[in-house]
């Protein structure tokens, strides 16, 4: 992953940074972004990927990058490397572990049972957003700890 300065605002003592993020996967697909880091978060302003990401991808994307970003405003420094493979797109990402898939399987079943919103309840149980609790569920689910989704027709 390749990170470098687009273009930065200052207003006052407060500065906005944007940034060109690049994704080269090894299978020849690349990622080109125009990210921000802003309130501790990462805000896209542009996404083009060839081929096009499917819409999972697209709903991690900015965890994929938030690290890399982090890093970049908050040392200063130009392009930020890392080695290209695309980690998550191969899935050799770090997996939850399994007493986290436990937590997240208690914390579901638990609010299913209240009538509660589960996802609400991964949020509050693990502290990640709502796009990182379904994510966990995801994981949750294919290690066997929650019933598999309903089938789409």
């Amino acid at each position: 992953m390749s990170v470098w300065p687009a273009w930065e605002v200052r207003e006052g003592e407060r500065a906005t940074r944007w940034l060109h993020v690049r994704l080269d996967f090894g299978d020849g697909a690349r990622i080109d972004a125009l990210a921000t880091v802003c309130e501790g978060g990462v805000c896209v302003e542009d996404v083009q990927a060839r081929p096009a990401l499917a819409l999972e991808d697209l709903a991690v994307f900015a965890d994929w990058i938030e690290g890399p970003l982090a890093r970049a405003c908050g040392d200063g420094t130009g392009p930020d490397s890392g080695d290209g493979t695309g980690a998550h797109r191969d899935g050799s990402a770090r997996p939850p572990e399994p007493c986290e898939r436990r937590l997240v399987a208690r914390a579901y079943r638990e609010a299913q049972e209240r009538g509660a919103d589960p996802v609400l309840a991964v949020m509050d149980a693990t502290g990640y957003s709502r796009r990182g609790a379904l994510r966990l569920i995801g994981h949750a689910r294919d290690a066997g700890l929650l019933s598999p989704r309903h089938a789409r027709r």
